[in-house]
């Protein structure tokens, strides 16, 4: 079965939308087009139901459900339970406020493994323990592919207590194991902490199966609204102190939120859920539970996207004037893509806007990943990045755009 493209574009009002139209979308891994359902949620909510939720009149009790219902329907595609997904305002304060949790939770002299690979926002509030004694250990990144050897991490594992990287890098784009790495680093004691944002918009994992303590992502780059989310499971979770009012200390969801969710935007998420099953009851699946849905949807996402981005991955091997960034096979990376040349990262991109792809240049927060790899980040990279929706005729775009450019 092969994604329904044509299908996939109608679901999102972008598609239709007059000042969008001869651009080709290449900026999918800074935030994605919103689906319809997230955006119909969000209208009714402002419009019906923008009150104080969880009070007992009807517009307050049902903006309570919806986002109960957010939270749920997101936990049942994840494979978690419901109370170890918890909203907050980006993955970078998420992240932030489960560094100061650990903080508090290590003592002097603990070791914390952390990668070169990663965004800035799952690498930076990691390294900020050491100003609390607690020992920092680099997982090295390849200077030449990219890649995270599992080799170099068993060296680094014994008597570390928590091991953070990126289930794939926003500019390598290789995706990485995460389960084995979680049980490498399970048998040796330490929890794991794995920043989803650049993997989740290719399709939702299985967390349960995958097995890492934390998981996060960006709801806004799985066509939804501008929330971080953050799946903490349980054992964990109120094993860390809690960072928010002590009268919600007993509320799993609430211990790692200290400010107030945006109660429109956590409704809104349910969204996401209703398009995972409009995606799998086009395709067939309708039957399937909620979490083989997602895993119906994931594989049908994953394999379009591998089917258009062979052929990028071989053009941009193939000019001896660039450098491709991360692996050349399809099946082993995300259809994030970076590379090295001659122009900086924001000429190309201002370069590519006249020809109608819309795309852009920089470090994008991976500055230790680019310098890891002999690249200056004030010189940059141009990222191309794409997701589900995209199709034939814009990589074909993309394509010629470069030739024309180059």
């Amino acid at each position: 079965m092969k994604l329904d493209v044509e299908f996939t574009r109608s679901q999102f009002p972008a598609f239709a939308e007059s000042s969008l139209q001869g651009q080709a979308f290449f900026e999918n891994a800074g935030g994605s087009y919103t689906a319809g359902p997230v955006i119909d949620r969000l209208f009714r909510y402002y419009h019906q139901r923008k009150v104080q939720p969880y009070a007992p009149y009807e517009a307050s009790r049902l903006a309570g459900e919806e986002m109960d219902e957010a939270r749920r329907r997101l936990a049942l595609m994840l494979g978690v339970a419901t109370d170890e997904v918890s909203f907050g305002p980006s993955t970078t304060q998420n992240t932030y406020v489960l560094a100061q949790a650990f903080r508090q939770h290590l003592r002097a002299g603990d070791a914390v493994i952390v990668t070169n690979q990663d965004h800035e926002a799952n690498t930076g509030p990691w390294r900020r323990l050491a100003e609390a004694g607690i020992e920092l250990r680099e997982w090295q990144i390849d200077p030449v592919t990219g890649h995270l050897p599992l080799e170099r991490l068993a060296a680094l594992l014994p008597g570390a207590k928590l091991v953070c990287f990126p289930h794939c890098s926003n500019v390598v784009g290789e995706v990485n194991p995460v389960a084995e790495i979680t049980r490498m680093a399970h048998d040796a004691g330490a929890f794991v902490c794995v920043d989803g944002v650049s993997y989740a918009p290719h399709g939702f994992a299985d967390i349960g199966a995958l097995g890492p303590d934390i998981y996060l992502f960006s709801a806004y780059k799985t066509y939804g609204p501008h929330q971080g989310i953050m799946v903490i499971r349980r054992d964990l979770g109120m094993t860390l102190p809690n960072q928010g009012h002590y009268f919600n200390a007993d509320c799993l969801y609430k211990r790692f939120t200290p400010a107030g969710p945006d109660h429109a935007q956590v409704a809104a998420s349910a969204g996401m859920a209703d398009y995972v099953d409009v995606q799998a009851a086009h395709h067939g699946g309708a039957a399937l539970d909620p979490k083989a849905r997602a895993g119906l949807v994931h594989d049908l996402m994953r394999a379009h996207e591998t089917a258009l981005l062979q052929p990028l991955l071989d053009y941009l091997g193939s000019r001896n004037e660039l450098r491709l960034i991360g692996p050349r096979n399809a099946a082993r990376r995300a259809p994030t893509v970076a590379v090295q040349a001659e122009q900086s990262g924001e000429a190309l991109a201002r370069a590519l806007a006249v020809h109608g792809i819309m795309a852009e240049g920089g470090a994008f927060y991976a500055d230790r990943a680019l310098s890891a790899q002999g690249i200056d980040p004030n010189h940059g990279v141009p990222r191309m990045s794409f997701v589900h929706y995209t199709s034939r005729a814009e990589i074909d775009q993309l394509i010629g755009a470069l030739d024309r450019v180059l």
